[in-house]
């Protein structure tokens, strides 16, 4: 949600499998149906929007990993490496099910399910 193309295009260059909720039609989705869908193909959820943080919260639920950027300059050119970098070092992580929140300087981790 709210990730670029430019984003897209870098994750796909290192090697990685990854939808636009555009590609599938689900830029018209409310969030839940998005995470639902992220759960379901066992994909990652990278995003801008802090309702996916409340969300797993409320869910409960074990699985999607959602990467939730927070930095102060959210364009490509400042997001897409911090990014590039949380998919690589906490790539296990991501398969198990934790929220990583990206932040200037440091990134935040919580295993799944948010309790």
């Amino acid at each position: 949600m709210g990730v670029s193309a430019g984003t897209v295009a870098a994750l796909r260059a290192s090697g990685h499998d990854v939808l636009h909720v555009r590609d599938i039609g689900f830029h018209v989705r409310v969030d839940a149906d998005i995470l639902a869908e992220a759960r379901k193909q066992r994909r990652v959820v990278v995003t801008f929007d802090l309702d996916f943080g409340d969300l797993l919260a409320a869910g409960g639920e074990p699985l999607p990993s959602v990467i939730l950027v927070r930095t102060r300059n959210q364009r490509p050119k400042v997001a897409t490496p911090r990014v590039l970098d949380v998919v690589q070092r906490f790539a296990g992580e991501l398969e198990s099910g934790v929220l990583i929140v990206v932040e200037d300087s440091r990134f935040r981790f919580r295993r799944l399910p948010l309790r």
